[in-house]
């Protein structure tokens, strides 16, 4: 069924933005190393909010929380703050 959000579901984002934080951590431009740093924190911020919501079972609140994690990276990414391709993980031009 699609519209539950299981614990499967939100390993796999949990992996996913794992994934591109380590990966947005070595590609960051460096002109924009203030503002890159900014995204990073508050990705990891929810990241770990995420961490906290699944360990106790509310998915819900751990879907969020991910989703907002992944966004400001994806947001990164658009605005040229970190150099990185890949497309399955990130919003790209």
């Amino acid at each position: 069924m699609q519209d539950k959000i299981t614990k499967e579901k939100i390993k796999k984002y949990i992996g996913l933005t794992e994934k591109a934080i380590e990966l947005v951590k070595k590609k960051i431009v460096k002109k924009h190393s203030k503002e890159a740093s900014e995204i990073i924190d508050m990705s990891s911020n929810y990241f770990s909010d995420a961490l906290f919501f699944e360990k106790k079972g509310d998915y819900v609140n751990a879907f969020a929380a991910i989703n907002y994690a992944h966004g400001w990276i994806d947001c990164g990414v658009r605005l040229g703050f970190f150099s990185v391709t890949d497309d399955k993980l990130f919003t790209v031009r």
